[in-house]
């Protein structure tokens, strides 16, 4: 009888140190980015109902959790503040005194090892909830831009290591490095929400930043969830205008882009792990549906593998710890 013939590929997978041995992707604690919603008041460190073990912090509480983020092995931070005080114009994004700001400062103070990014958009800081100025209903653009010049200048100013603008206005990359460098921070990079779906799976995030619309949507000035060639096009437009990194938000169902954006851009690729995604994965452990820990790292994994550099994630903390055992 003659043999057949066939590949055993299974002769790779046999232990867990022969499948260490040929992983392909690696998931490390330097990948991860965490969020951090910073309010005004004092003693406040209140948890978003949406997103269990994600939390509102005031200032005094701010150096607690960046030292437990550096324990951790985690370096780098998105920050993300919730004013008191909003108006049409968002006059707190920009304000020197501003939340984001005073944050800012204090984290390179207190914990200067770790990698500060400022979100650079209005929409937590405007009356109306969105990301620009608005006339008669509409978000004009150009207008919007100024704005968050002065708004990326402010954070430079603080000490930002990094600008990340997700208002997704036509031309924000040109404008904020343009402003970055006439004011003399030519070498603060650009972090540019370059590919920013429309996306449902925002809602929690709302909840934390106090973010939400208060009429119409974003639907003008974010992505439609169904194209794909409009996100090259995006992403095109952000690299030519100055853009050092490039994210792709969010990040589950658009693994798709992820790729595309990583075969097609010599540029570090990151990840929006955003808040829908999070809780989706806490509400069904919460309900003994899944193994969170297994979920989790399977679901970064799958982002690092679709192309991503570094993945902004509020499953950080947890990761770093399972990384550790």
């Amino acid at each position: 009888m003659n043999e057949l013939q066939f590949k055993r590929h299974r002769r790779l997978r046999t232990t867990e140190s022969m499948r260490s041995l040929v992983r392909e992707t690696h998931l490390n604690k330097e990948d991860l980015i965490f969020p951090i919603f910073v309010v005004e008041g004092e003693n406040i460190k209140n948890e978003v109902s949406s997103m269990p073990g994600v939390f509102q912090v005031s200032l005094d509480q701010l150096t607690g959790e960046m030292q437990e983020l550096e324990d951790l092995g985690i370096r780098s931070v998105i920050l993300f503040g919730v004013p008191h005080e909003k108006d049409e114009k968002g006059t707190q994004a920009y304000c020197e005194t501003g939340i984001v700001q005073r944050a800012i400062r204090q984290v390179k103070q207190d914990v200067p090892s770790l990698t500060v990014i400022a979100d650079t958009c209005l929409c937590q800081y405007t009356d109306h909830g969105h990301c620009g100025v608005v006339h008669e209903g509409e978000i004009v653009n150009d207008e919007s831009l100024e704005l968050l010049v002065e708004t990326a200048v402010s954070q430079a100013k603080a000490g930002a290591d990094i600008i990340a603008p997700s208002n997704m206005m036509d031309g924000f990359v040109a404008a904020i490095r343009r402003g970055l460098d006439e004011a003399g921070f030519v070498n603060t990079p650009v972090m540019s929400y370059a590919v920013k779906y429309a996306s449902s799976f925002y809602g929690p995030f709302r909840d934390a930043a106090h973010s939400s619309p208060q009429f119409g949507d974003r639907r003008a000035y974010q992505m439609d969830p169904a194209n794909r060639l409009e996100a090259i096009r995006e992403a095109q437009s952000d690299v030519e205008e100055g853009a050092d990194f490039l994210i792709v938000k969010p990040a589950l169902a658009y693994l798709d882009i992820m790729r595309e954006m990583k075969d097609r851009y010599p540029l570090p690729i990151v990840a929006y792990n955003v808040s829908g995604e999070y809780s989706m994965i806490k509400a069904a452990a919460q309900n003994g549906w899944v193994n969170e820990k297994e979920i989790v790292l399977e679901k970064l994994t799958s982002m690092k593998r679709a192309g991503a550099d570094l993945i902004i994630t509020y499953f950080a903390k947890d990761v770093a710890r399972y990384l550790s055992e």
